[in-house]
């Protein structure tokens, strides 16, 4: 073990936090106090009371005007809570780059892949959440939802900072496999990709509720993006993570016959897995069928969502099975 290394990722790791916290703040003071996304609402509600009658094929051309504003809105001379939230931007970019260095540098000291307990699995997933809501950032003009992103990621690594933390050692005995690069990596992967649909879908409730009375959240909704993009952004960041969660999957399986002598044992880490898979394959159907898009669909979504923090946090910790070794330390 090289200690040294070993506490520059933790200086690393506990920097990000901070700078992630920081760019949370600004993010939240361009939602507080900024005017494009009330003016943004305003111009949406205008075109929807002009287009009443026109077919359900309004939805996707207010889809790409709310895109075009977007655009638009960055040539436009920025104001201070616009500087404020370009300013979270360049923040979150600092932190993730602070958070990358953090893993590389606990894989280097252990001279392992690092993911290897919950504090670097948590460290892992938050790092894959944040880049793809980076790379979000670049498609759709939702800047001033990143607070609602970071605040998980905050709080998750705060709490493996603190609660979870594990001195840099060598692997356990059971985790001495090349699986655990693959299996731990699209299951990290996956769970950090599923952050997003988890919380888009949860302001996708927000907004449509508001879109059908405006009265409900009437000072926090009109500043959310339409209803339409935040069902696309949960629809695509979950049809891409499933895939890699169902890989994840199949490899913990393989992993568990070498390992075991058995491909699946309903081990309670096994079953939560299971369980997920389903919702999140229910969802992606329910988006196929008329009958189940928008307010069910997301439901189902925050459902997937919910399952997947409790797989993380009582399955690992709570429960005995198997997979206790994938606890603290």
């Amino acid at each position: 073990m090289n200690e040294t290394l070993s506490q520059y990722s933790d200086w690393s790791y506990t920097t990000s936090v901070v700078v992630y916290l920081l760019a949370m703040i600004s993010f939240l003071v361009e939602q507080s106090f900024g005017k494009h996304g009330t003016r943004a609402a305003e111009r949406s509600r205008a075109r929807q009371l002009v287009g009443v009658g026109a077919g359900a094929g309004s939805d996707s051309g207010d889809t790409t005007s709310d895109v075009a504003e977007g655009t638009s809105t960055g040539r436009a001379p920025r104001t201070r809570t616009e500087r404020i939230g370009r300013m979270g931007v360049a923040l979150t970019i600092l932190a993730a780059a602070l958070h990358l260095a953090a893993l590389v540098l606990r894989g280097l000291a252990t001279s392992r892949v690092p993911w290897g307990n919950m504090y670097e699995y948590i460290m892992a997933i938050t790092f894959v959440g944040v880049v793809t809501w980076l790379v979000l950032l670049r498609k759709y003009p939702l800047r001033h939802l990143s607070a609602f992103v970071l605040l998980p990621v905050v709080i998750l690594m705060f709490v493996g900072g603190t609660m979870l933390y594990a001195v840099a050692a060598p692997l356990q005995p059971a985790l001495q496999s090349y699986w655990l690069v693959i299996h731990v990596a699209a299951a990290a992967a996956s769970s950090g990709v599923f952050l997003i649909p988890g919380v888009a879908s949860i302001l996708y409730l927000i907004r449509s509720a508001h879109d059908r009375d405006p009265v409900k959240f009437g000072r926090f909704a009109p500043k959310l993006p339409s209803a339409d993009i935040l069902d696309k952004v949960a629809y695509r960041t979950t049809v891409f993570a499933f895939p890699v969660f169902t890989f994840g999957i199949l490899c913990g399986a393989v992993w568990a016959e070498a390992a075991w002598g058995r491909f699946w044992g309903w081990d309670p880490k096994e079953t939560v897995a299971f369980v997920a898979w389903v919702v999140y394959a229910a969802y992606l159907h329910s988006r196929a069928t008329a009958g189940w898009r928008g307010t069910r669909a997301a439901v189902i979504n925050i459902v997937g969502f919910a399952v997947t923090v409790f797989n993380l946090f009582f399955v690992n910790l709570v429960s005995a099975g198997l997979h206790s070794y994938a606890g603290v330390g």
